[in-house]
């Protein structure tokens, strides 16, 4: 493992500060409402519930989603990275100690709201993870894995899992929370996809005059080859050049600033991929 004591001064303040809007949302808005996140930290919340229904005494957080997580890290150390599975760490025991420690703050006390904003502030702080490479630990580490071997969107794994475990929770404590915590997933969703691009993909199609300096930016900014296609301008019957190529959404700005320092008269079709099969670089985790 190689460190950039900048760079990873960085990330550590980031993953730390979104350790702490999360157990923060976990005491505020989560507690308050019953709910259930999802993923490991939904499961562990289920867990001590269960525990302290039937057996009359609470659990602590730690424990519970400590020994949820080994599986996960061991996949995180074995197949993803060792750095970004260390900064995983770093963010799973922080929220779990400072979940236990927290006191239990209610803001508000209408459900309805602590679904939509308690799900958008977990969605937030799970990006900010994401964004320094690194998760929240749990089903996140599984997806990620999955992803990477399958090319499928991670969360739609991360949505399999949860909705077994709204069952659960329908069943055991009634469907008016499993329903809430629905809103609660969606709206972190929503965010997670808005804020986190890895996985997401766009076609690029650039007409140029300068193909072989177009397809350099790609490579450049994005370590994705490209196709070549020979053309010609319908209006004008002069020859033309196609740069075609896949590119990762948080790639694709950088990519077309650099097509319009090369060729400010380049015309750029930027279409949404849904599915690729074959040779694609994915960036790996460190």
């Amino acid at each position: 493992m190689k460190f950039n004591y900048r760079e990873d001064a960085k990330r550590i303040v980031v993953i730390c500060l979104a350790s702490v809007i999360m157990a923060l949302n976990i005491k505020t808005f989560v507690r308050t409402g019953g709910l259930y996140p999802g993923g490991a930290t939904g499961l562990t919340l289920l867990i001590q519930r269960v525990v302290e229904m039937f057996f009359g005494f609470e659990l602590p957080y730690t424990l519970i989603n400590l020994l949820l997580n080994l599986i996960p890290i061991y996949i995180g150390f074995r197949f993803i990275g060792k750095k970004f599975t260390l900064y995983s760490c770093l963010c799973i025991m922080l929220t779990n100690i400072l979940t236990d420690v927290l006191p239990s703050q209610a803001i508000v006390y209408d459900t309805l709201l602590i679904s939509v904003f308690g799900g958008i502030i977990n969605g937030f702080a799970i990006s900010l993870c994401l964004m320094m490479n690194a998760t929240t630990g749990g089903t996140d580490f599984i997806s990620i894995f999955l992803s990477e071997k399958t090319g499928m969107d991670s969360f739609n794994l991360i949505l399999g899992f949860n909705a077994i475990l709204l069952v659960i929770a329908g069943l055991l404590f009634g469907w008016e929370k499993a329903l809430y915590s629905i809103i609660f997933q969606y709206a972190s969703t929503q965010v997670l996809r808005t804020l986190f691009k890895q996985y997401r993909k766009h076609t690029l199609l650039v007409v140029t005059n300068h193909a072989r300096r177009v397809y350099e930016v790609i490579a450049k900014n994005s370590n994705h080859g490209a196709t070549i296609i020979e053309a010609e301008g319908s209006y004008e019957h002069q020859e033309r050049k196609i740069v075609y190529s896949v590119v990762s959404r948080a790639e694709c700005k950088d990519i077309i600033k650099g097509i319009k320092e090369v060729d400010p008269k380049a015309f750029v079709n930027v279409i949404n991929t849904q599915q690729i099969s074959g040779r694609f670089y994915q960036r790996p985790y460190e």
